[in-house]
């Protein structure tokens, strides 16, 4: 039995009353001791399953076995407890994010296993072995996928209808997070419309993973060890999905996700400017440059601005013409040597949420010696380079707003 490529499910989520006190940002973008802070005093934060090396002694090992199995005990005494409980019947719901001005409204559902595995759910990055063995353990241990991943859809009309009618309802539950996003949740129930929904899902070619590789990767992994052991295997169990929410491509918004750079390879900076003359116009500007426009890149040095405005005609591949691209293949690489932005700690990254005054923060303090603010990668660009089957340089993409953890998971039994 096939698994449609996106599948209502019984999810497990909080009780209306409680869903403050559980919301909690992504488990990826706080440190043990930043979400010890942040749970501190709330015994029903969902960084209590998230990061729940929290509630071991300081300095355990993130990756202990005894962090998973605390993060299981605690998701059995939330539900124990009735701050968590688990839908009658397998619904999708609407997932609305609103940040200042700008607003998306998605859908949880069940993504397909399967269609990740034949990428039919699209990748655009390479995943690292000890992020996904981590999440393997947090999916296996728990027997829940507590981490949404987020995808992007080209809208349907029927996808739009089932939203409208939901969001001119009230929400189930609506948290407004500590950095002022607010998240809101409808649940969808009525089978005509659940099955509106997954036929209008099915009559697409693929769906984009936009953030998550890790947990998609560690979903599949899962579903192929449970497969292994189960006898009888229909083919349609809960395991061969994993927990989703997907928004319409055009709502979604990527932010500049900016490079910084410990030292110029040696060069003075007459040289190092000098050699940018033979890839870049290189002009010298009288306060912060943010590029406007693809191929424009803005260079910090200590104390000035410069504006670089790439040359030659960008190829035509999908990857190397990228913005990201075309910073390390004609600037970092040969004039820097920095060539594995992976693995070179001569570089660093910086989220454009922070904003360029982190970037001459970081360059004036002496730790970096020069930044270079990018132009953001757009949707259109992460659809070419994932159609293409090929993927981005690290950290070329920063989505904003998140998802929060904690307000839908997905259980596996």
């Amino acid at each position: 039995m096939s698994v449609p490529l996106l599948r209502p499910f019984a999810a497990l989520r909080p009780a209306p009353d409680r869903a403050a006190e559980v919301a909690a940002p992504p488990y990826d973008v706080l440190s043990s001791e930043e979400a010890r802070e942040q749970a501190d005093g709330k015994p029903w934060s969902f960084l209590h399953i998230s990061k729940a090396e929290i509630d071991l002694p300081d300095g355990t090992d993130p990756y202990d076995p005894r962090v998973y199995a605390m993060a299981a005990e605690n998701l059995g005494k939330m539900i124990t407890a009735g701050v968590l409980r688990r839908d009658a019947k397998p619904c999708y719901s609407v997932y609305r994010l609103t940040m200042g001005e700008h607003v998306q409204t998605g859908l949880v559902g069940g993504g397909s296993v399967a269609a990740y595995d034949i990428n039919r759910i699209r990748k655009h990055e390479f995943t690292r072995p000890d992020k996904e063995d981590d999440r393997v353990r947090q999916i296996d241990v728990t027997n829940a996928q507590t981490g949404p991943v987020l995808l992007a859809h080209h809208q349907h009309p029927d996808l739009a209808a089932a939203t409208a009618a939901a969001v001119a309802t009230a929400p189930a539950y609506a948290v407004t997070a500590a950095d002022g996003i607010r998240h809101e949740i409808w649940v969808i129930e009525d089978d005509a419309t659940i099955a509106r929904i997954t036929a209008a899902f099915e009559s697409m070619p693929a769906i984009y993973i936009a953030d998550g590789h890790h947990r998609s990767a560690a979903a599949s992994r899962v579903a192929g060890m449970r497969r292994q052991s189960t006898a009888d295997a229909r083919g349609d169990e809960s395991y061969e999905s994993f927990l989703v929410v997907t928004f319409p491509i055009n709502e979604m918004k990527i932010f500049d996700y900016n490079r910084v750079v410990r030292d110029l390879n040696g060069l003075s900076r007459e040289a190092f400017l000098s050699a940018l003359d033979e890839d870049f116009t290189v002009e010298a500007a009288s306060s912060q440059v943010r590029p406007t426009a693809p191929r424009q890149i803005g260079l910090y040095l200590p104390g000035q601005w410069y504006r670089l405005t790439v040359k030659n005609a960008a190829p035509a591949d999908p990857v190397a013409r990228l913005d990201v691209s075309l910073l390390t293949d004609r600037l970092l690489d040969p004039i820097l040597g920095i060539k594995d932005l992976r693995k070179d700690k001569r570089v660093d990254f910086v989220g454009g949420k922070r904003g360029l005054g982190e970037l001459e923060k970081r360059v004036d303090s002496g730790e970096m010696a020069a930044a270079f603010a990018m132009f953001a990668t757009t949707m259109e660009d992460l659809v070419a380079v994932a159609d293409a089957g090929q993927v981005m340089p690290p950290k070329s993409t920063w989505f904003e707003p998140k998802l929060a953890d904690g307000l839908v998971s997905y259980p596996l039994g």
